[in-house]
């Protein structure tokens, strides 16, 4: 995995700031990476996509990697459980028109499932950043009522 712009990553995903970041089936780069640039006894926390049901506190921000469809659902609702009031709620996928990842790109979330699969929960949609040369990070916010 080659990030792109890693020394400025973690400030463009705002995850630096936030007292506490759960990071979700993430690449061990990208781990090292946010743990690295958070300080102060800020709480960084890992886990897998299957192990996420274990973790019972919630979070500031919460980045999910997911590239593949399949599973993503209740993965989804479990982060989206896991998101303090006012949280971002970061999720990466793969791009849809690159070559190079592994999930062939009629199996890759789209913007639109994401936008579709948050609504229901009051989250949208707000900015996005490229992560590497294949996946793109958006932030999902609590809609301003």
């Amino acid at each position: 995995m080659h990030l792109k712009n890693p020394a400025d990553l973690v400030g463009r995903l705002e995850l630096a700031g936030p007292e506490s970041v759960l990071l979700v089936d993430s690449p061990g780069e990208l781990v090292t990476l946010v743990a690295r640039e958070r300080s102060g006894g800020k709480t960084t926390r890992e886990t897998s996509g299957d192990a996420i049901r274990s973790v019972k506190e919630k979070f500031d921000a919460v980045l999910v990697w997911r590239e593949h469809r399949s599973g993503s659902r209740s993965i989804f609702e479990r982060a989206v459980g896991r998101l303090e009031p006012g949280g971002a709620l970061w999720i990466v996928t793969a791009m849809k028109k690159v070559r190079g990842p592994l999930t062939p790109a009629v199996h890759r979330l789209e913007l639109s499932d994401l936008v579709k699969a948050f609504q229901k929960e009051g989250l949208a949609h707000d900015r996005e950043v490229r992560v590497s040369a294949w996946n793109v990070a958006y932030r999902f916010v609590k809609r301003e009522a």
